[in-house]
C-alpha cells in the first residue's frame, strides 16, 4: 500500500564522540531506537549519513573510516582513525544519519504467509460381486 513506503526522519545524532581511543561515534539503530521514544520503523530501506560540521561534504571525502548502512547504521571508530582529513587528530568527527523506514504499523509489516492446504481424497472405488449365472 501506498502509506507502506518508506519515510524519511529528519537528522538523528544521539551519540557524541569523546577523544578516548575506545570510542567513536555510534549512531546505530539500537542506540536510536533507546534514545528517541518515538522510533518507530518497520524496515531500515535505506540511510544517510553526514559529519554535522561539515554537513556539504561527502563522507568519502573527509578522511575517515566510517559505516553507513541499512544492517547496522552509522559506526566510527576512532582506533580506526589516521591523523590527516578534516581534522588534525585520530578520532571520528560527529556524524548524523538520516533512515528511511517503512512505517511500524500492523498494515505495512509482514506477517507470516498463509498457506492454505486442500486435501482431497482419493477418488473412491466401488467392488461389485456379481454371481455368476445359474447353471441349468
Amino acid at each position: 500500500p501506498p502509506e507502506c513506503t518508506c519515510v524519511w526522519t529528519d537528522w538523528i545524532d544521539v551519540y557524541y564522540p569523546s577523544p578516548d581511543r575506545n570510542d567513536g561515534d555510534y549512531e546505530t539503530f539500537d542506540r536510536i531506537e533507546n534514545a528517541i521514544p518515538s522510533w518507530e520503523c518497520a524496515k531500515v530501506e535505506n540511510v544517510s549519513c553526514r559529519a554535522s560540521k561539515f554537513p556539504d561534504t561527502a563522507i568519502a571525502d573527509l578522511g575517515q573510516k566510517v559505516e553507513c548502512s541499512v544492517e547496522h547504521g552509522l559506526i566510527c571508530n576512532n582506533k580506526d582513525q589516521t591523523i590527516g582529513g578534516l581534522i588534525p587528530m585520530p578520532v571520528c568527527l560527529n556524524y548524523e544519519i538520516k533512515v528511511c523506514c517503512t512505517p511500524n504499523t500492523p498494515e505495512c509489516i509482514p506477517g507470516p504467509s498463509t498457506t492454505t492446504t486442500t486435501t482431497v481424497p482419493p477418488p473412491s472405488t466401488t467392488t461389485t460381486t456379481v454371481p455368476p449365472p445359474p447353471s441349468t
